[in-house]
C-alpha cells in the first residue's frame, strides 16, 4: 500500500480534487490523508470540513496558519508556518506522494515543504496564465513539482516551453468539471439552500431569474474597494435578483467585504441573498440555473465553459486564462459592466466546451497516480 497525502488549502480547491479523492478512497492499494489548512478550515471564508465529512471523506491533519488578512504580510507569514508544520506533518507521515492544488498563495508552502523534504510532488493545474500574484505561484510550483496534471493542452504547451520533462506532463482536465454531471442530475430549491447554508440579506426565488456575482482583490492591484463598488453599481443599476458571495482571502480581501457591508446596510431595492460558501456540487447547481455570473472568479472561465454559463469576467485577475465564447471580459468601469450584464441576459446558454475536459478527469488522474507509485 502507498501512502498519497493530499493538501487542501482553500474552498474553492477541495471542487478541484474532490473526484480525486473519492476515486484515491476507494482503492485498496492507497492510504489516502487529506491535510487541511489556511482558509480551508477558516468558516469567515467558507471552511470546508462540512463538506468532506458529507462526503465521508477523513481529515488526517488540519494546520491553522492563516493570520490577520489586514496586514500586508499575512501572505508571507501564512506560508512560512504552513512550510513548518507541513515538514513536520511529513516527517512523522512519511507520504510516498504529495498532491497540491492550483495556484493560490498558500499551495507553495506545500510545494517547498515536499520538494526540499525529497518526497514526489504532483502538482494539479499548472501551465495556466491570468493575473495576480498566481502566475508567480503557479509557475514557482512547477518547477519544483516532479509530475504535472495539467487541464488543457494550452497548459500542457506552457510547460513545455518552460523547460519541464514532456514525459511528465500529462493533460488530463480539470476534476471540477466532473461534479458538474453529477450536479446536474438534482435541481436545488430555494428551501434547502436557505435552511442548509448560513446567509444574509433577502431571500431570492430560485424558481425566477436571478444572477451570481463573485468577485475577489487582485493582490498586485491596491484598490479593491473601489474595483467592488463599480460592481456594485452595475448590479444595482440592474436592479435583477442576486446571489453575491464573499470573496476569497486575498491582500485586498478587506477593501471588497467593507464595500460589500455597506451596499448590505444600503438595503437595495431588490433581494440579495450573500453567501459565504457552498458545497462544491449545491454550487455547481445554483450557477447553472443562473442567467449570468459576473466578476472574476475561475469559475467563471473554467467551470462555466463546460456549463455554457453566460459570464461577465471584470479586470485583470483571469486576463490571460484560457477560455470558451461564452465569457465577455471587461474593465473596471460600471458602464462597461452593466452593458455587458444586458448583453449576458439576451443571450441563451452557450455551447457546451470541453476545453477543460470532458468530465472523467478524477478517473484519469488516480489512474496516473498508480502508474507513477507502480501501482
Amino acid at each position: 500500500m502507498k501512502k498519497v497525502t493530499v493538501v487542501i488549502t482553500a474552498r474553492a480547491s477541495y471542487s478541484r480534487i474532490k473526484t480525486v479523492l473519492l476515486h484515491l478512497r476507494k482503492n485498496v492499494l492507497i492510504d489516502l490523508e487529506i491535510v487541511l489548512k489556511a482558509s480551508a478550515l477558516v468558516e469567515n471564508y467558507g471552511s470546508i470540513l462540512k463538506y468532506l465529512e458529507d462526503d465521508n471523506l477523513k481529515v488526517s491533519y488540519k494546520i491553522y496558519s492563516l493570520f490577520n488578512t489586514q496586514d500586508i504580510s499575512f501572505q508571507v507569514k501564512t506560508t512560512g508556518i504552513g512550510m513548518i508544520e507541513l515538514s513536520n506533518y511529513f516527517r512523522s507521515s512519511e507520504p510516498d506522494i504529495v498532491i497540491t492544488i492550483a495556484d493560490r498563495f498558500e499551495t507553495i508552502a506545500t510545494a517547498i515543504a515536499a520538494s526540499y523534504m525529497n518526497i514526489p510532488l504532483i502538482h494539479i493545474q499548472g501551465g495556466e496564465d491570468t493575473g495576480n500574484i498566481d502566475n508567480k505561484v503557479r509557475n514557482s510550483i512547477t518547477f519544483l513539482s516532479d509530475h504535472h496534471f495539467v487541464s488543457n493542452k494550452e497548459a500542457k504547451t506552457k510547460l513545455t516551453s518552460m523547460q519541464v520533462q514532456s514525459d511528465t506532463i500529462f493533460n488530463l482536465g480539470c476534476p471540477s468539471i466532473d461534479l458538474i454531471d453529477i450536479a446536474n442530475k438534482k435541481e436545488i430549491n430555494s428551501e434547502f439552500l436557505y435552511d442548509s447554508y448560513s446567509w444574509s440579506g433577502e431571500k431570492v426565488d430560485l424558481d425566477k431569474d436571478y444572477i451570481v456575482v463573485m468577485q475577489h482583490a487582485v493582490t498586485n492591484e491596491n484598490n479593491s474597494r473601489g474595483q467592488i463598488e463599480k460592481t456594485i453599481k452595475a448590479v444595482k443599476k440592474l436592479k435583477k435578483p442576486t446571489f453575491w458571495f464573499w470573496p476569497n482571502v486575498d491582500t485586498g480581501t478587506d477593501g471588497i467585504s467593507k464595500g460589500l457591508r455597506f451596499f448590505s446596510n444600503s438595503k437595495p431595492d431588490f433581494p440579495v441573498t450573500f453567501l459565504k460558501s457552498l458545497g462544491p456540487q449545491d454550487f455547481l447547481r445554483l450557477i447553472s440555473k443562473s442567467k449570468v455570473l459576473i466578476g472574476n472568479s475561475s469559475v467563471g472561465i473554467r467551470e462555466s465553459s463546460y456549463i455554457g454559463l453566460p459570464v461577465v469576467n471584470i479586470g485583470s485577475r483571469q486576463e490571460k486564462r484560457v477560455r470558451s465564447e461564452n465569457v465577455i471580459d471587461v474593465d473596471y468601469n460600471c458602464d462597461e459592466i452593466y452593458s455587458a450584464i444586458k448583453k449576458q441576459l439576451n443571450n441563451e446558454y452557450y455551447e457546451k466546451s470541453t476545453i477543460y475536459g470532458s468530465g472523467k478527469s478524477g478517473d484519469k488522474i488516480v489512474k496516473q497516480i498508480l502508474k507513477i507509485l507502480g501501482l
